[in-house]
Protein backbone atom coordinates (compact mmCIF):
# COMPACT_ATOMS: atom_id res chain seq x y z
CA UNK A 1 0.00 0.00 0.00
CA UNK A 2 1.21 3.48 -0.87
CA UNK A 3 0.12 6.79 0.60
CA UNK A 4 0.75 10.50 0.35
CA UNK A 5 0.91 13.02 3.18
CA UNK A 6 1.35 16.78 3.15
CA UNK A 7 3.17 18.62 5.91
CA UNK A 8 2.58 22.06 7.34
CA UNK A 9 3.36 23.92 10.56
CA UNK A 10 0.63 22.00 12.42
CA UNK A 11 1.68 18.47 11.42
CA UNK A 12 0.90 16.06 8.59
CA UNK A 13 -2.31 15.36 6.70
CA UNK A 14 -3.05 12.14 4.81
CA UNK A 15 -3.97 12.94 1.21
CA UNK A 16 -4.71 9.51 -0.21
CA UNK A 17 -3.99 5.79 -0.31
CA UNK A 18 -3.10 3.90 -3.47
CA UNK A 19 -2.77 0.23 -4.41
CA UNK A 20 -0.07 0.73 -7.03
CA UNK A 21 3.15 2.69 -6.97
CA UNK A 22 2.38 4.17 -10.40
CA UNK A 23 -0.94 5.63 -9.18
CA UNK A 24 0.78 7.04 -6.12
CA UNK A 25 3.59 8.57 -8.20
CA UNK A 26 1.08 10.23 -10.55
CA UNK A 27 -0.77 11.78 -7.62
CA UNK A 28 2.52 12.82 -5.99
CA UNK A 29 3.68 14.57 -9.17
CA UNK A 30 0.31 16.29 -9.53
CA UNK A 31 0.53 17.66 -5.98
CA UNK A 32 4.11 18.82 -6.48
CA UNK A 33 3.04 20.72 -9.61
CA UNK A 34 -0.24 22.07 -8.21
CA UNK A 35 -0.17 25.90 -8.18
CA UNK A 36 -2.12 26.11 -4.93
CA UNK A 37 0.39 23.98 -3.03
CA UNK A 38 3.29 25.87 -4.61
CA UNK A 39 1.92 29.31 -3.71
CA UNK A 40 -0.01 28.68 -0.47
CA UNK A 41 2.95 29.20 1.84
CA UNK A 42 1.61 27.06 4.68
CA UNK A 43 2.19 23.66 3.05
CA UNK A 44 5.85 22.85 3.62
CA UNK A 45 6.14 19.55 1.77
CA UNK A 46 4.63 16.37 0.45
CA UNK A 47 5.87 12.80 0.87
CA UNK A 48 5.21 9.50 -0.85
CA UNK A 49 5.19 6.52 1.52
CA UNK A 50 5.14 2.75 1.21
CA UNK A 51 3.72 0.71 4.10
CA UNK A 52 5.41 -2.57 4.94
CA UNK A 53 3.62 -5.76 6.00
CA UNK A 54 3.36 -4.46 9.58
CA UNK A 55 1.84 -1.16 8.39
CA UNK A 56 4.92 0.93 9.14
CA UNK A 57 5.40 3.68 6.54
CA UNK A 58 8.72 4.24 4.83
CA UNK A 59 9.38 7.41 2.82
CA UNK A 60 10.03 6.81 -0.86
CA UNK A 61 10.06 10.40 -2.04
CA UNK A 62 9.89 13.92 -0.56
CA UNK A 63 9.25 17.32 -2.12
CA UNK A 64 9.71 20.58 -0.22
CA UNK A 65 7.81 23.70 -1.24
CA UNK A 66 9.85 26.86 -1.01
Amino acid sequence: MYSIRTHDAWGSVPVGAFNSLEEARQAFRALCDDPWYRQDGTVRGVELLESDAAGQPQRLQWHAFS
